[in-house]
């Protein structure tokens, strides 16, 4: 059995066929699925595909690149939602950060404003953050910390390798694994996974984005967590079987609503 922590099955790519996509992925042992609501306007979409189907559920947040819409009253009717397992997706991304230095400064305020407001929220409502970070892993591990999120945890999406956000295991994060270990122009992952502890790993697609080795270039699925999973077998000298049942166990742990889910 395997969760699929973080899938964007809200994305118009999944509209004209989620039905075949989910099938697809129940085929290959894929038994719960996460979409990361990173959109105030998309949130709707989101909760509306997770009561459609049992095994689905989401998270209601707001992106760094979509903080303009952040507005912490309508996040609150989302995360009052049973189905709703999580804060996020937000957090800080520096990857296109304006040229100019006070623009450029401003655009980090604001980032920093938004998120901090999510990691309050998340502690208001004692549900665990979805966060991503990119090329801001010091700003967002000061931040974390700054604001207590050890009291609720969370995943940090997409794990950028960086070893210095290991320390956020001790605060109750885990590491969100996807196809980027499959590149074969992956170096740091793979060097970096077996220092993060197995009790703190989960796998993720970010579908339809960062599809894996050897579907490189065509949409991503949950389906395909199987070949993460089997990547990080690997990697860890293990085999598939032990490491989907290690990270499904730790993905219900961290997102409690799971545990409705029968493990098989």
């Amino acid at each position: 059995m395997i969760i699929d922590t973080h899938c964007h099955l809200d994305d118009a790519r999944f509209d004209g066929d989620l039905d075949e996509v989910l099938a697809r992925a129940r085929e290959k042992g894929v038994r719960g699925f996460v979409i990361p609501g990173a959109n105030i306007a998309t949130l709707p979409k989101a909760r509306d595909i997770a009561h459609r189907y049992d095994d689905v559920f989401y998270a209601a947040g707001v992106h760094p690149y979509d903080k303009e819409g952040y507005d912490e009253a309508l996040l609150r009717t989302f995360l009052e939602d049973e189905k709703c397992v999580a804060v996020g997706e937000c957090g800080l991304d520096y990857f296109r950060l304006p040229e100019n230095e006070g623009e450029r400064h401003e655009e980090i305020a604001e980032q920093k404003r938004v998120f901090g407001a999510q990691i309050e929220l998340a502690k208001a409502v004692g549900k665990p953050l979805i966060v991503h970070i990119r090329d801001a892993s010091a700003d967002a591990m000061e931040m974390l910390l700054e604001h207590g999120a050890e009291a609720v945890g969370g995943v940090l999406h997409c794990y950028n390798a960086d070893e210095q956000l290991l320390k956020l295991a001790e605060a109750g994060f885990y590491y969100g694994i996807g196809g980027v270990l499959t590149f074969k122009n992956a170096k740091k992952l793979p060097h970096v996974l077996p220092k993060i502890p197995r009790e703190r790993l989960v796998v993720e697609t970010d579908a339809p984005y960062l599809t894996p080795h050897p579907f490189r270039g065509k949409r991503n699925e949950p389906a395909y967590t199987t070949l993460v999973v089997e990547k990080m077998a690997e990697l860890l000298q293990s085999d598939a079987e032990t490491i989907a049942e290690e990270t499904t166990r730790n993905a219900m742990r961290l997102f409690q609503p799971l545990k409705t889910l029968q493990m098989v």
